[in-house]
């Protein structure tokens, strides 16, 4: 174990830093947009150059992996990060920032590609939960470090996002140094929307509700934070509960769901998440403490959806339809996460920021519904043979890598 620990220190180190500059750019950017008096509804748009360049890098970045190699791509990645924070201290104009975001989201989504399918070369089947686990803590910890440093600084000036380019950069370093050997190229993803809607009508509509979900608590929940009145330091830790809640319980999702009709654990996801919004909704900045735990409470199930939406498709796919059933639900949660945070900034501008929350619980509701009529529609096998791993992503908009990732391990691997 020490030894597997060993070959991958140098990559988890650059996993570190890059996803600390993450979480510091991830909260500080809706803050100053705030300052900056822009609207609730022109902050989701400009979220949506996010979503939209991590959807586009997912099929591109294998390409280029394929002409010059991972280091080189990673490298290219990581200085577009930079380039784009600091393009936004330049130039504040909120048609920009949705620009920057879009470049910062193809550089976030090609870096979490590469580095998962390194990872995933370097485990076997002894010791790959062992080191996806430090993967995921490596990820959540880097995360939360980095939205702890907004309340050093000030969002207005440029010193946050001056620090937040020189984290990016650093990133670098301890891949670009390394000895080890690269990993093979990436395969290319090739996605099939009817296939996947064949197989499972659920994996299809629970891949939309998913990005949805993720993707507009991620665009929007910093700003809901500063309109209930938290301030900085209060927001970051209303961040970081969630993030802790999805990581704290993927394993447990994940093993009720092998075990048992993985739709009634979707059933009790939804259900799940639906009260714990009615819970956050019932409280305001004044009782920071009960947001903190509905908040851990809504990340349970609010990052576990999107592998159980991956873990029932594989259930019903062929082993030849793995990679094409996964890269479909990559595409359509892409698109949830597009479209979701439009639609709550529309609401929120109209209702209030409480409308990020029901806008949630609705959602949580249509899936838990919807996983409900399906299994009236398709009883469940009973056969746990036929079943595949359930396997954890570590922070949302990850997981997408179509290679043999953590969502998609070879067939060879899966039980028959």
């Amino acid at each position: 174990m020490i030894n597997s620990l060993a070959s991958i220190a140098t990559l988890m180190f650059s996993t570190l830093l890059m996803m600390a500059g993450f979480g510091l750019m991830g909260f500080m950017l809706p803050i100053r947009s705030i300052s900056e008096g822009w609207s609730t509804f022109t902050i989701s748009v400009i979220a949506t150059g996010y979503t939209f360049g991590f959807t586009v890098s997912c099929v591109v970045t294998p390409i280029f992996v394929r002409r010059v190699g991972h280091v080189r791509v990673f490298g290219a990645l990581i200085t577009l990060l930079t380039v784009s924070i600091l393009l936004c201290a330049l130039v504040v104009e909120w048609w920009a920032w949705m620009i920057f975001r879009g470049l910062s989201g193809f550089a976030i989504a090609g870096a979490y590609l590469l580095i998962e399918s390194w990872l995933n070369e370097r485990v076997n089947n002894a010791n790959r939960g062992a080191l996806f686990s430090v993967y995921m803590v490596t990820c959540l910890v880097g995360s939360i470090g980095g939205q702890y440093i907004v309340p050093l600084g000030n969002p207005d000036g440029p010193e946050l996002f001056m620090v937040c380019a020189l984290i990016f950069s650093l990133a670098l370093f301890p891949v670009a140094l390394s000895t080890a050997q690269s990993p093979t190229p990436i395969a290319e993803a090739k996605f099939d929307l009817k296939r996947l809607y064949r197989r499972s009508p659920l994996a299809f509509f629970g891949s939309l509700l998913s990005g949805a979900l993720s993707g507009t608590w991620g665009s929007l929940g910093g700003v809901y934070s500063q309109n209930i009145g938290m301030n900085t330091t209060e927001g970051a830790t209303l961040l970081a509960a969630l993030l802790a809640g999805g990581a704290i319980s993927q394993v447990p999702i994940g093993r009720l769901s092998d075990r048992i009709d993985r739709r009634l654990v979707m059933i009790g996801a939804g259900v799940f998440g639906v009260l714990a919004c009615l819970m956050m909704t019932m409280f305001d900045a004044d009782n920071a403490i009960a947001v903190y735990i509905a908040g851990f409470f809504i990340g349970t199930v609010l990052y576990p959806v999107y592998s159980l939406n991956v873990a029932h498709a594989n259930d019903l796919a062929e082993p030849d339809e793995y990679v094409t059933l996964s890269s479909a639900i990559m595409i359509l949660y892409g698109l949830g996460t597009v479209t979701g945070p439009v639609m709550a900034g529309s609401l929120m501008q109209w209702l209030g920021p409480g409308a990020l929350i029901w806008f949630l619980a609705t959602a949580f509701a249509l899936y838990a519904s919807y996983a409900g009529w399906r299994i009236s529609r398709r009883p469940d096998s009973g056969n746990q043979a036929d079943k595949t791993d359930f396997l954890a992503v570590a922070l949302p908009m990850q997981g997408t890598d179509v290679t043999g990732s953590p969502n998609t391990p070879d067939p060879d691997e899966r039980p028959r």
